[in-house]
Formats: structure tokens, sequence, C-alpha cells
């Protein structure tokens, strides 16, 4: 038998198709010492009326990533079902025992959710929940919002992004989506490894997929809280699950290049940063050195601009590891 052949052991306690509010769970059975008969229960709401697009939003994809679950909770609570034409399904915590853990990755399996994808139905817990949103939710949805931001490791500047597409009609429903959002900046987003992302299930499906990075450092500011507040709100009306028109924010389109928008440490150290998110840098330019720890009298490494643009992204903690991204940048562009 294959895992396409196998039923989810994932039961949803809420139905999908019945008009109203029902707030719920994903029930992963999980048997373990402190539980024989245990369960893994992932918050869920669905809302429903009538005929309309389904959107599904997510948050906590990452564990120690928090705008969206802050959204997202609170727009479980405050959507009335009166005010929504088709269905919204609502996950705040989508690995939630990483989110409950604070933790990027899943204390049970120490599964990326966000690397794991399509998943398995007989897999191990991650792989569970990932098989689940690909075979039953995704197929359900039109479009599909994913909240991330830096977590503990990284800090961003709020973005709004989506993927340049082989299918360019997909491409520009997605643009469209990320421009409705209204983040203060706009991406065109590549990936260092797009392989097992939840992003790219959800495009090779042709849904409509927007993600966010919102900030970082493992909290979440009352800025980028009321960015992600506003930008839900603003995807549901710009697809028509909501009435009213877009809360338009002015925003700023970014592209990254490739490769040359990232740069990487090739030592261990204690971080400095020359400049702040936002700045503008040449390339070239020393934006950061990295400081030997464990001697005085040697001179900081510097890390140079691999490009002209703005700094997107910088590693969060003051010591760093080799081999982890110390920044990135982007390249401002017209309005899509």
């Amino acid at each position: 038998m294959t895992d396409t052949q196998l039923d989810s052991p994932i039961v949803a306690t809420v139905p999908f198709d019945k008009d109203g509010i029902h707030h719920g769970f994903l029930r992963l059975p999980y048997s373990r010492d402190d539980s024989a008969w245990g369960s893994i229960m992932i918050p869920l709401t669905v809302v429903r009326n009538g005929e309309g697009p389904t959107a599904l939003l997510t948050g906590g994809n990452h564990g120690d990533e928090y705008e969206g679950p802050v959204a997202l909770f609170g727009l479980a609570q405050e959507l009335d079902p009166l005010d929504v034409s088709g269905c919204v399904i609502i996950v705040p915590a989508m690995n939630y025992p990483a989110f409950r853990a604070a933790t990027r990755t899943s204390p049970i399996d120490r599964g990326n959710m966000n690397r794991i994808f399509p998943g398995r139905p007989d897999g191990t817990v991650t792989e569970k929940i990932a098989d689940y949103f690909q075979r039953v939710l995704l197929p359900m949805c039109d479009i599909v919002l994913d909240f991330h931001s830096g977590g503990k490791t990284l800090d961003f500047i709020p973005f709004a992004a989506a993927h340049v597409l082989p299918d360019p009609v997909q491409e520009e429903k997605c643009f469209s989506a990320v421009k409705a959002f209204g983040a203060p900046y706009s991406l065109k987003m590549v990936e260092i490894d797009s392989r097992g992302m939840f992003d790219t299930a959800i495009e090779e499906m042709g849904k409509v997929f927007v993600t966010t990075e919102l900030g970082g450092g493992g909290t979440v500011s009352a800025r980028t809280a009321e960015i992600a507040r506003q930008g839900v709100r603003n995807v549901l009306r710009h697809v028509g699950i909501l009435a009213g028109d877009v809360v338009t924010s002015p925003t700023q389109w970014l592209d990254m290049p490739g490769d040359e928008s990232f740069v990487f440490a090739e030592q261990d150290g204690l971080l400095e940063m020359c400049v702040d998110l936002e700045a503008s840098v040449k390339k070239g330019q020393t934006i950061a050195r990295i400081h030997t720890i464990d001697r005085t009298g040697v001179a900081p490494t510097r890390i140079l601009a691999p490009c002209d643009g703005i700094l997107i992204a910088r590693h969060f903690p003051g010591l760093i590891k080799m081999g982890d991204c110390v920044a990135s940048f982007g390249v401002v562009i017209e309005d899509l």
C-alpha cells in the first residue's frame, strides 16, 4: 500500500462544510510515556458562510515565530460568519509541538515543518501533520497565507512576499495578493532551497500563495502585530471573502537577485553589525564584523555586501557560527 492510499491519522473535531463558526482541533494520536492514548491537539477554527473562495491561514509553521499566531488567534475570536462569503480555515500554530516548546523545529522528532512536505501519513509526528495539510486541507483552498518571521535567530524588515513562478497567471495572482496585504515592503522572494517547503507544495497545486517575514528575535512587536492583523484582513477582502475595500498602505517593492542576496559566516565568533535593517548599502561595503572570541589581539573579519541594495535580514544573536546566514539583501524595484 502506498502513502497516497493511506488515510491520515489526524481527525478534525469540527466540520469544514457547515455554515457558522466552529472552534476545535486537528487531533493527532500520539502515544507516549506520559499518555498511552494521548493526542496532539492543534487549535483550529473554520468559518463558513455560503458559497465563495476558501482561504487557509497558517502561523507557527516554525514554533518561535509569533506574528502569525498573534494575528490568527485574534482573528479566530473576532470573525463573524455573517461577514464571510465562502470559508476561512485558521490554524494559528501549524507545528503545534514546536509552538508550545518555543522552538523552530518539533521537540518530538526535530521536524522542520517547512522542509518536510509532502509528509507521510505513517511517518513522524511532523510528517503526519504535513501530510494532512498536503492531502486534506490544501485541496480545499484557493489561497493560502502562511505567516513567518525570523524566530530566535534572524530579524527581518516587515515584508509580504511571493515567488517568481513558471505560470505567469498564477504568479500575477500571488503578487496581487502580496500587494493587497499592504506590508511596508513587498518582495519577489528567492529561497536558498525550496525543496520540501509548504510554499512549494501550495504553488505546485496551482494555488495563490502569500508569505511574510515580519520581524524576529523570538518575539513580536506592536508594529509587526498590527501589520499582521491588517494584512490578513486585507487579503480576505482582496479575494472577496470579507466585504469592503483593502486598506491601502505604501509599500516598497524589492527583488532578490539570487545567490548574491545572501552572505554566510565562514567562522565562529562575535557578530558586530555595522549597518541596521532597512539601510542602503553598496557592493563591497562593510556591513558586519566577526570578532574572534578565543583570544585578544586578532583583527575582526569584515563581512562585505555582495550587491547594492538594502539590508532586509540579519543574524539576531550576538554570537554566530560558521555557516550561519549573516545577512540578506533586497534590490529596490518599481511597483509591480
